[in-house]
């Protein structure tokens, strides 16, 4: 038991010298500079607009529901079948719009 207290008061007397130690950082001033977020923020906007359709398997005219859906999906989506002609245009004899 006497051990058990001796080796506690030691434990306990060297935390105490521990937490007194001072370290004194070492600090060198450093000029701020801020990042200019306006660029990439009109960016993101700009992104989120012409992104408010998403690729979600549709294929074919007859599953698009406006000629900016149809044009959005045959620029960003694989496997599309909705420019037989291939020359960029989707769904030409479509008469929905």
């Amino acid at each position: 038991m006497k051990k058990l207290i001796f080796i506690a008061l030691i434990a306990f007397g060297g935390w105490q010298y521990y937490q007194k130690q001072t370290v004194v950082p070492v600090v060198e001033p450093v000029e701020q500079v801020f990042p200019d977020y306006s660029i990439p923020l009109q960016k993101a906007r700009d992104t989120a607009n012409k992104l408010q359709y998403r690729c979600d398997g549709r294929q074919h005219c007859s599953q698009m529901t406006s000629r900016a859906e149809a044009e959005f999906f045959l620029e960003n989506c694989p496997n599309t079948k909705m420019d037989g002609d291939n020359d960029g245009i989707p769904c030409e004899n479509d008469s929905r719009w």
